[in-house]
């Protein structure tokens, strides 16, 4: 008979693991690459943000002017959808521009100033001469007069430098 013998798997002994692989870059190199990449992506998603919000106003301007532009095409009269567009073209541009700057304008010097600051000539010499003139005319604007004025609106408020 042969000695008992002790467990021959307790005598074993473990294996060591390597160290388990870090996720952070070993050289210096990459680590400032990707902090500069974050650094990147935060001023990035934080001029997205600051843009979304300071663009609100162009935003809200564009759905009532959609609104407007609904009712334009249901055959509306058409003396009240030229209020209602020269009421937006005015708001927007105090929500845009300087109080002190906008409110005292009227007639060609108002149109001249959504010409400056739209970079064309649609309200001093297309459309938009409708927004001064129209207001003392007997008949009322077309359609196709207030379609094309409706136009001009949109690239401004689209387009406008405030």
């Amino acid at each position: 008979m042969q000695p008992a013998q002790a467990d021959p798997v307790a005598g074993l002994i473990d294996i060591p693991l390597p160290p388990q692989v870090s996720l952070w870059p070993q050289t210096w190199t990459s680590r400032i690459a990707i902090v500069l990449l974050l650094a990147a992506a935060v001023a990035a998603l934080w001029h997205l943000i600051h843009s979304w919000r300071v663009n609100r106003y162009r935003r809200e301007a564009l759905s009532e002017l959609a609104g407007i532009g609904r009712r334009l095409d249901a055959g509306e009269a058409g003396g009240e959808r030229l209020a209602e567009l020269s009421m937006l073209v005015r708001r927007t541009a105090l929500a845009a521009f300087p109080r002190e700057a906008v409110a005292p304008l009227a007639g060609p010097a108002w149109l001249g100033f959504l010409d400056r600051s739209y970079g064309g000539q649609g309200f001093s010499e297309g459309a938009g001469r409708l927004l001064a003139s129209a207001p003392y005319q007997r008949t009322p604007p077309d359609k196709d007069q207030l379609g094309a004025l409706a136009t001009l609106v949109r690239q401004w408020i689209r387009g406008h430098h405030a």
